[in-house]
């Protein structure tokens, strides 16, 4: 059996999918999964053992104008690709035009995606799947699983692990035998706790803390140690800024060996929830029972945290008055935290 998963983004969402791919795997042992991902993404599935191949697609670039020749040039070339494969079925895990015209381009017996899809997705399936809409994206992924013959009883994420990588954060940390990961960003503005706050919560945390992150959230991290109190518990050195210095294969790594992990609605929370590394995640604009660290309802490892304003969760990328973020007390998270420090 050939299969077609396209899932190409967010992180957040990649790492949603796995145990799609866990139960797919574990039904069908024998079957070839290919993937498709976004090229700045493809670290975090690189070298799992349950994928036949990675098929990468710029995706970001296809929305600039001064790149669309190369787009054009590239969605031919894929459109290529997947028809010569001869895949049994091709599954949209994404949702989207775009992913829906991916599946409409495979050579498949059998095109399978969400009932709900957005932007006219769903008219490119002839297997649609009707979810929850109020469930939390893993078990909607797993739900499309179940449709199609897998087992989902046994719900896991297999993340890889790359010993390069584990190398690389070992040189980095150095000495540091315990620490906390920080993860002060996001693709939203309005998911970002304020860099005030962190700084404060910072200043009251007794062990060691890294502050993670792309090479663009170098700002953020610069504000929070201009941020710091000159009363931290721990002086500043003792604060480590790696943003900019890990790829996603390295960060995990980073956070499979912290204490804790303290983020906003972002990748690195996920990574720390499939991992089961204790996580305080902190939400405002999005809803945490759809998309928070799997399983914190039960797992006391994990933990969801909203400020409780009437207008949350409204789903805005920006805001004026963003007091679902602002409302969310530094003595509060810290208390979240203590249990681990």
């Amino acid at each position: 059996m050939k299969i077609l998963v396209i899932k190409p983004s967010s992180l957040g969402d990649v790492i949603h999918a796995l145990p799609f791919l866990k139960a797919v795997k574990d039904t069908f042992p024998d079957a070839d999964i290919d993937w498709v991902i976004s090229r700045d993404l493809k670290d975090i599935l690189e070298g799992n053992p349950l994928i036949n191949e990675l098929i990468l697609i710029d995706k970001d670039s296809w929305k600039k104008v001064k790149k669309i020749p190369d787009t054009f040039s590239e969605i031919s070339g894929l459109r290529k690709f997947l028809k010569s494969k001869q895949y049994d079925m091709a599954v949209d895990l994404q949702g989207l035009l775009r992913s829906g015209l991916m599946v409409f381009s495979a050579s498949s017996a059998s095109k399978i995606g969400f009932a709900d899809a957005r932007e006219g997705g769903r008219f490119f399936y002839d297997k649609k799947i009707s979810v929850n809409g109020s469930a939390h994206a893993v078990d909607k992924c797993l739900e499309v699983a179940r449709a199609i013959g897998a087992g989902t009883d046994n719900v896991s994420f297999p993340l890889h692990m790359d010993r390069s990588a584990k190398e690389k954060i070992k040189k980095l940390v150095g000495d540091i035998n315990e620490y906390i990961v920080i993860s002060p960003s996001a693709r939203w503005a309005s998911k970002r706790w304020p860099a005030e706050y962190f700084a404060s919560l910072l200043s009251k945390i007794p062990v060691p803390c890294i502050i993670t992150g792309s090479k663009g959230d170098e700002n953020i991290s610069q504000k929070i140690m201009d941020s710091l109190s000159d009363n931290a518990v721990i002086p500043p050195r003792n604060i480590l800024d790696f943003c900019g210095k890990t790829d996603l294969k390295a960060l995990t790594a980073l956070i499979a060996g912290a204490k804790a992990v303290v983020s906003n609605d972002s990748g690195p929370m996920h990574i720390a929830a499939a991992l089961d590394v204790p996580v305080i995640a902190l939400f405002g604009p999005t809803d945490p029972g759809k998309t928070g660290p799997y399983g914190w309802q039960k797992n006391r490892k994990l933990k969801a945290l909203t400020a409780g304003v009437p207008c949350s969760p409204c789903r805005k990328k920006r805001c004026k008055d963003l007091i679902c973020m602002s409302n969310l007390r530094v003595d509060r998270v810290f208390e979240a935290l203590g249990e681990y420090l």
